[in-house]
């Protein structure tokens, strides 16, 4: 099997968790890696040498921030007969995608002049383009926003997470060469359905809205005590490892598939969330949301560019 691996808007934790998985590992070595960047010192130009339609698999983890990211994208959809989004940025644009709240010049802004970096007291700012001494120097345009993977490239398959899990990995990389029916490796059904605090429901109502560490969060379902825990709205198939260890889930497999949007998850917030002794439902929308410090980063901490509007919204778009 011939394999090539790339990131783009990421942290690298994707290929760590590859390298995780006993089963990764193994087919590393009975495969041919034919490009690994993070891993082992490619360059582009390896990439551009491989011959078109001859990879069997593509795995691509991050979302698409700029344009050499777009670039090597379409490369490797070239090269590859399977392409795959691996991990929730590249699946649904993830934790980089929060910078969709801003649009580019508000995010160079605050960089290069308000965090005042800038080079002996003068303002520069990173330009496509420069020239130096009679010579072009070029940087990778900045995107206005982060765009998941499938919105630059046909996607084949998608494993989200971040990162995937031991689990899912193993089940990707069993069958993934015999071209599975299935497109989406996580489940259909609610992380509720897998998560042993699920037992311990006992009502359908909150009282009051916490933060993490605001709470000795007992082993009982997190949403119960207080933590806004995304998982009755997120896919399963991770295990709930974030809930055995009492943080609240914040939806990396991606919304279930009946959903319209992951932010479908403020309204069941909202109807089952009042704060205070004295409890009316439904409480007001805003009174819960006036709870909740990050309403944005909670709900679409994975998801924005993938979201209903997952893009900035200037005052000329009100």
């Amino acid at each position: 099997m011939r394999i090539i691996l790339n990131w783009a808007a990421s942290c690298g934790g994707c290929d760590v968790s590859l390298l995780d998985s006993e089963l990764a590992l193994n087919v590393a070595q009975s495969s041919e890696v034919l490009y690994w960047p993070v891993a082992l010192d490619f360059k582009r130009n390896d990439l551009e040498a491989i011959e078109d339609g001859s990879v069997d698999i593509g795995i691509i983890n991050g979302g698409i921030r700029t344009s050499e990211q777009e670039e090597e994208a379409k490369i490797a959809r070239e090269k590859c007969k399977i392409l795959v989004a691996f991990g929730s940025c590249a699946c649904f644009g993830g934790i980089p995608g929060l910078a969709n709240q801003y649009d580019r010049e508000s995010i160079i802004n605050r960089a290069y002049d308000e965090l005042a970096v800038s080079l002996i007291g003068e303002k520069i700012f990173p330009q496509p383009s420069c020239n130096v001494n009679g010579l072009c120097l070029t940087l990778p345009e900045f995107y206005d926003r982060v765009k998941p993977l499938d919105e630059v490239v046909e996607v084949d398959y998608y494993v989200p997470g971040c990162p995937p899990s031991t689990s899912t990995i193993e089940e990707f990389l069993a069958t993934v060469g015999n071209r599975p029916e299935k497109k989406y490796f996580a489940s259909d059904k609610s992380l509720c359905h897998e998560c042993k605090r699920n037992a311990t429901k006992s009502s359908n109502r909150v009282k009051d809205l916490h933060r993490p560490h605001e709470v000795v969060a007992e082993d009982v379902c997190l949403l119960e005590q207080g933590l806004v825990c995304l998982g009755f709205a997120t896919r399963g198939g991770c295990g709930a490892r974030c809930i055995n260890v009492n943080m609240p889930c914040r939806g990396c497999y991606g919304k279930l598939p009946k959903m319209t949007d992951s932010g479908d998850a403020i309204t069941t917030i909202a109807s089952v969330a009042g704060v205070g002794e004295d409890y009316t439902p439904p409480p007001n929308i805003f009174q819960v949301l006036n709870a909740v410090k990050d309403p944005v980063g909670i709900f679409y901490m994975f998801s924005l560019p993938k979201s209903a509007f997952g893009k900035y919204v200037g005052e000329e778009d009100v």
